[in-house]
């Protein structure tokens, strides 16, 4: 399902910093994070459909994707979402070009909010009620429904970002209490109370499950955590395996 936050042209040298978890059922085979062969791609992989739920290229792309959960869709979608990432990145269209292009045929694909960036631009849309827009300079979080709809889950990550985050990064701190800070915040499991819980079509109790930002159970939740900074000169991206055999392991790739 998944949850995002990021700054978007806030910060000096640094128009992109973002922070995301990556919620997927635990025996769906999946490729850490790397360097695609003869692709520009860099990403992890999803390898029961192919695609990527979040990704970037060595020349400053970005994208990710979000589900969004609708639980009255019963719809047999031949497309994977996850190719919407790899369609962009392998491209050199602007986002705006891309998501336009995309809006023609959104409804071939389940429920999905998007962003597609590069260093200049950035453009959010989804193909269940919102246009592509272009992002003025901002904090933009989005996990299940529109970005629009703001739910207290996305409020409450917003709050953690915002306040406790993002300063840090305006400090002369060390790179390793900037990446705790980042995990204290992608492993907050505190959840929504039953009233304020959005309506999305699935049971009350499996609402609740995913109401907090990190989400475990004894089948499904938070498979890995990222924090990706691009920069006027170049990229970090470090991601945090959170299951498995593998919980805690980092992964990082510089260019």
């Amino acid at each position: 399902m998944c949850i995002v936050a990021f700054a978007w042209q806030l910060l000096d040298q640094l128009p992109l910093c973002l922070i995301s978890n990556r919620d997927e059922f635990y025996a769906r085979p999946t490729a850490a994070l790397k360097t695609w062969p003869n692709s520009p791609i860099i990403a992890g992989q999803d390898l029961q459909s192919g695609g990527t739920w979040m990704g970037v290229t060595a020349t400053g792309r970005w994208a990710i994707v979000t589900n969004f959960r609708d639980g009255q869709d019963q719809t047999q979608y031949t497309t994977s979402r996850g190719e919407l990432i790899q369609q962009y990145l392998s491209t050199d269209q602007s986002p705006i070009r891309f998501a336009q292009a995309l809006d023609k045929h959104q409804c071939d694909y389940a429920g999905f909010n998007l962003f597609v960036g590069d260093r200049q631009q950035a453009v959010y849309m989804s193909n269940r009620g919102e246009a592509p827009q272009v992002l003025a300079h901002g904090v933009y979080v989005v996990s299940n429904g529109l970005m629009s709809e703001d739910w207290v889950k996305t409020q409450h990550l917003r709050k953690r970002f915002t306040q406790e985050f993002l300063p840090m990064l305006q400090q002369n701190i060390a790179e390793t209490a900037i990446c705790a800070a980042a995990w204290e915040v992608l492993e907050d499991e505190r959840k929504v109370i039953p009233q304020l819980l959005p309506e999305t079509g699935i049971r009350a109790e499996m609402e609740h499950l995913l109401s907090s930002t990190f989400i475990q159970s004894p089948s499904y939740g938070t498979r890995c955590s990222n924090l990706l900074r691009i920069s006027s000169r170049g990229l970090d991206w470090i991601e945090k395996s959170q299951q498995g055999a593998r919980q805690g392991e980092l992964i990082q790739i510089q260019i």
